[in-house]
């Protein structure tokens, strides 16, 4: 049994209008399953497929609280296109960000609902990621995240050290998913989680005992009764099980 990183949940005051910022930031299609949910979609791209994760934007009433926890990193393949990327990211309604990453290659901004994301200067790892780079998860311990996000998934850990960890599809494509070592404890629910989905012929509920069993803990964020389980890892960060597909 194993289930894998289908999709990447953020919330928003309002979903169209962030959605719409992101799809145009990536290039993606935008689609909607239900009122307060807008779907992002690379073109020509399956869903499930290990070449991208996915982008659901759920409407919630609060507004964001301090920095988020997991953000997103997008790739570039020169200088130049860093440069042009930013400037088209401004222009969708980006805008620069502080959060004491000092004199770096990489541009931090954040969206108009305020979620941060990073452009990262060129860097061959992320060659072949397509337009997102990573998902980066702040953590205390990034080892013992990426022992148990590794085992939860079928994703191979790539690096696991005191300072950074970084796992990647199974299938060696697609974006990362790294978890980075930070000073800031968790405090309020995450704003931007992840989602995963078991594979056809899995069983939901097992493979959320499973999960479970390696560290994670059942979450009540008055989702009430829904399809999906939504659970914590280790260091709290929420996620959901979402139902085989």
């Amino acid at each position: 049994m194993a289930m894998r990183l289908v999709q990447v949940a953020m919330n928003a005051r309002d979903d169209p209008a962030l959605g719409r910022f992101w799809a145009q930031a990536l290039g993606w299609t935008l689609s909607s399953e239900a009122p307060g949910v807008t779907n992002l979609e690379p073109e020509g791209v399956p869903y499930p497929d290990p070449s991208a994760i996915f982008i659901d934007v759920l409407a919630v009433p609060e507004p964001k609280a301090g920095k988020n926890r997991v953000h997103l990193d997008l790739a570039t393949t020169s200088p130049a296109h860093q440069a042009d990327l930013v400037a088209r990211l401004r222009d969708l309604g980006a805008t620069p960000a502080d959060v004491g990453q000092g004199d770096v290659p990489w541009t931090v901004l954040a969206d108009p609902e305020g979620n941060e994301f990073c452009v990262l200067e060129p860097r061959p790892v992320y060659r072949d990621t397509g337009p997102i780079a990573a998902v980066v998860v702040d953590c205390a311990d990034p080892r013992a995240m990426a022992g148990f996000w590794g085992a939860a998934m079928d994703w191979t850990v790539h690096e696991a050290g005191d300072a950074l960890a970084r796992l990647r599809s199974a299938t060696g494509t697609g974006p990362y998913l790294e978890f980075v070592r930070t000073p800031d404890a968790k405090t309020v629910k995450n704003r931007v989680h992840l989602d995963l989905r078991p594979y056809p012929g899995d069983d939901q509920a097992a493979e959320a005992d499973r999960v479970r069993a390696l560290g994670a803990t059942d979450v009540d964020l008055g989702q009430g009764d829904v399809p999906w389980t939504v659970l914590a890892d280790p260091e709290g960060n929420e996620f959901c099980v979402l139902t085989p597909l």
